[in-house]
């Protein structure tokens, strides 16, 4: 009996070892909102995919679910803890109405090999866009603080300014993860001010390299969920 428990624990430990050494993909967000689009404008958004797992992921086709949709990942083959940005862009041209898109991708990560995303966008004809709607601008939308020691707390101050004609508002601030956490300078803005996202990332029981996001959801019709992607290579003590 005691035999019997010992070969079964060796052999789930095994398992599990086997998996931690295997690819995994990560998406930092499956699904995308790209809100009001004007027909015949062609919308453009990155997705984060990133390899959580201890081997080499390779990432073998994306396929879109109709040819109004083009999607290349910027790298198909990703070291553990690397991320890359997945390019999608939706063609508006001869659409209108409310849409609803998939993308599948494919991948050696046996315990997941196809992954499916959605975006979906509100497209209008061209005299039904507001004459001066508002626009988010960040100069930069990545961080990557390099090399961290595990526990500290890192902290970045993105800022974003309102290129359009309207009043900003800022609905709501997501992180990825309760490690991260984003402060904002302002609700509002009117056109041509500056604001900024204060973002802390905690380090506290991390290892290895990591990616994280924070989402900002205004009312810019045209990009209503902006992403900030920001990295770290994480350092435990006596490594």
């Amino acid at each position: 009996m005691i035999k019997n428990i010992v070969f079964s624990i060796i052999v789930l430990s095994a398992l599990s070892y086997a998996q931690l050494l295997q690819p995994k993909i990560v998406l930092q967000q499956n699904s995308f909102d790209f809100g009001t689009i004007k027909q015949g404008e062609v919308a453009t958004h990155d997705f984060v995919i990133s390899n959580s797992g201890g081997d080499l992921l390779k990432i073998s086709n994306v396929s879109a679910s109709c040819g109004c949709t083009a999607a290349a990942p910027e790298k198909k083959e990703l070291a553990p803890g690397e991320s890359t940005n997945l390019k999608v862009s939706f063609n508006s041209a001869g659409r209108q109405g409310r849409q609803n898109k998939t993308i599948r991708i494919y991948s050696n990560d046996p315990q997941n090999p196809e992954l499916v995303l959605s975006f979906t966008g509100s497209v209008i004809l061209p005299d039904a866009i507001t004459n001066n709607p508002p626009v988010i601008y960040l100069p930069e939308t990545e961080h990557d603080f390099g090399q961290v020691n595990e526990g500290d707390t890192v902290k970045y101050t993105f800022r974003f300014v309102n290129k359009g004609g309207s009043t900003l508002t800022i609905k709501d601030i997501k992180t990825s993860c309760g490690c991260t956490a984003a402060l904002l300078s302002d609700d509002n803005l009117l056109p041509n001010k500056e604001g900024t996202v204060k973002v802390e990332l905690n380090t506290s029981h991390r290892s290895g390299k990591m990616s994280r996001t924070v989402t900002i959801h205004s009312n810019d019709p045209k990009d209503p969920a902006k992403i900030i992607t920001i990295y770290a290579d994480v350092v435990r003590h006596g490594s």
